[in-house]
């Protein structure tokens, strides 16, 4: 199970990097509004990866799925330490329902931009501290998996 939870996260991980190298651009932006140029780079990103990019945008659902089910597995089946199998599952399940409920709902709105450039500008933020913080967790659970369950 090991193998699975660390090549999950591990995809994860890049994803999440991939986001990371858009949502940046909202550094040192300290206005209501970003310049357009940077508010319509990050909008086409997510318009491409959370609405033209399917059936390929599901992959990242379905790994996600696979590697919670994983960590479980690694707690039912008693693998490894077991403050470490309880922690991957903090690791693995807080980012993912984070993920789930907040970031790419507003990630496919951010897309549209349909909304006013103030509300682009707070989803682009938040989307931005959403993703430090799961990359923060999911690099913690790949450390986890590979320093204390191997």
């Amino acid at each position: 199970m090991q193998a699975l939870v660390t090549t999950g996260a591990g995809f994860l991980l890049a994803v999440l990097w991939f986001d990371l190298m858009f949502d940046v651009q909202v550094a040192g932006h300290e206005g209501r509004v970003l310049p357009d140029a940077i508010a319509g780079s990050i909008a086409a990103y997510y318009r491409r990866v959370t609405t033209e990019a399917r059936p390929m945008n599901r992959l990242v659902a379905f790994v996600m799925l696979v590697t919670v089910f994983a960590v479980v597995a690694q707690l039912v089946r008693s693998d490894g330490e077991p403050l470490a199998r309880w922690l991957s599952l903090v690791l693995a399940l807080v980012p993912i329902a984070i993920a789930a409920s907040r970031t790419v709902p507003n990630a496919v709105r951010l897309g549209s931009r349909r909304d006013p450039p103030e509300v682009q500008a707070s989803m682009a933020r938040a989307i931005y501290r959403q993703h430090v913080f799961c990359a923060c967790s999911i690099g913690a659970l790949l450390a986890v998996q590979l320093l204390w369950m191997g």
